[in-house]
């Protein structure tokens, strides 16, 4: 007689990924650790819409996943977010500014009625770290600074796995837009706007006094292509920026004692031009040498991420 033996079957991981103007859902095999290819959906999401509106657009994007999976869900938000209690706290930045206060754990469990029982919320530059170290760039880095360089500076500092938020080895929050380089902010130095004003500056003729309304500015993405095509403005706007980074950042990397930085985000696609100057300006402060690598998974990991915090929250519980 063969005996067969029967092998446990774990449900799919429903996920989220909130951005500023799309929302991704995904289901994640727990075998694999990666997102089921077709149940990877993305909507467009309007980050100054009412607070009903964003969340009918999130729960739209999440009921279009198969069912059969699992009750609890991994969200990756933009901060600042309560995680623990599932509260926006967005008051002041500039966006999804009306779920400041807004309770968005209910507010999705109601959308999503019996196919949504618990609902892990993590930052969404943490989410990005967490799927980088454990299917990409940062696999294998006891200490990893993650990066994630779209409107603003994302930034996850991992030790063995886990974010740290709160520890003297890492800025405060662990968040890398919150330091400053000569004086000002970082991000009015590396950020989408700061580069294109930047570029605006450079490039304007010596009779314009002020540089054209931001609508009108090339993007960042144009401004690397210029640069590519050896515009000495463009070429100057992206190794301003990210020596500037390099600098702010290559303190904390050695008080961190990280051996790689993973740097994602739209900016990284430009990784000729970002690289060369983040490594110049870190290499300026005396700093030690660090491996700074572009994410391996540019797109599924935060959805990688988002799944692994959903088994980390259960096996916590």
């Amino acid at each position: 007689m063969t005996r067969v033996s029967a092998r446990r079957v774990t449900a799919p991981v429903p996920v989220l990924d909130v951005g500023g103007t799309h929302v991704t859902a995904a289901l994640v095999d727990p075998v694999t650790s990666h997102p089921v290819p077709s149940s990877v959906t993305r909507k467009p999401l309007g980050a100054h819409a009412d607070a009903d509106g964003i969340l009918d657009a999130i729960a739209l994007a999440a009921l279009q996943l198969p069912t059969g999976h699992s009750s609890s869900w991994g969200v990756a938000m933009p901060g600042p977010f309560d995680y623990d209690t599932g509260i926006g706290r967005f008051a002041g930045i500039g966006k999804f500014e009306s779920l400041s206060g807004v309770d968005v754990a209910a507010g999705l469990r109601k959308r999503l009625a019996d196919r949504a029982g618990r609902l892990c919320f993590l930052n969404d530059a943490d989410a990005f770290a967490l799927g980088e170290y454990r299917a990409g760039a940062a696999e294998g880095h006891d200490r990893a600074v993650c990066l994630t360089l779209g409107t603003g500076i994302g930034s996850s500092f991992l030790r063995s796995g886990l974010p740290v938020h709160d520890d003297p080895e890492v800025p405060p929050g662990g968040h890398v837009h919150r330091l400053r380089i000569d004086g000002a902010p970082l991000e009015e130095t590396v950020s989408r706007r700061a580069i294109r004003l930047h570029y605006a500056r450079l490039a304007a003729p010596l009779n314009q006094l002020a540089p054209p309304e931001e609508p009108a500015l090339p993007d960042v993405h144009e401004i690397a292509a210029l640069a590519e095509q050896g515009d000495p403005a463009a070429s100057e706007t992206f190794r301003y920026a990210f020596d500037a980074l390099g600098r702010a950042l290559a303190p904390w990397i050695d008080r961190f004692e990280a051996t790689a930085v993973v740097v994602g985000g739209s900016m990284a696609q430009s990784w000729n031009l970002i690289h060369p100057a983040f490594t110049q300006g870190s290499a300026r402060t005396g700093s030690a040498a660090v491996r700074v690598l572009p994410a391996r998974q540019p797109e599924e990991a935060p959805l990688i991420g988002a799944a692994h915090w959903v088994h980390d929250a259960a096996s916590a519980s």
